[in-house]
């Protein structure tokens, strides 16, 4: 399990790669990337990815200053202590329940 503290941790001593995906996502959503990483200190972890590959990810819920939803996915190196920002996007409102848990596919 990825826990938040340590992608803040990650965030505040700038070790964080952005992948090309996240910036590309970023600019499509109008969504600055230092109000991605603002939006994980008060974000809460929603999905955890265990499994994922190369290394664990989460799926963080967070706000934009602005108070707009976002969802962004880390993944985290623990040797490094370094964190990978893999995507972010605004969350579309047909496919989430209060931006926290995905509604039931039909």
């Amino acid at each position: 399990m990825v826990d938040i503290e340590e992608i803040l941790d990650a965030i505040r001593s700038n070790r964080v790669r952005v992948t090309e995906h996240a910036q590309e996502e970023a600019e499509d959503d109008g969504l600055p990337i230092d109000e991605v990483f603002l939006s994980v200190d008060q974000g809460d972890v929603i999905e955890d990815y265990p499994s994922a590959k190369p290394r664990p990810a989460c799926l963080i819920y967070g706000r934009t200053p602005s108070g707009e939803p976002v969802h962004s996915v880390w993944a985290l190196d623990r040797n490094s202590g370094w964190a990978v920002l893999v995507t972010i996007y605004r969350p579309d409102p047909a496919r989430w329940v209060d931006w926290r848990r995905r509604r039931p596919k039909s």
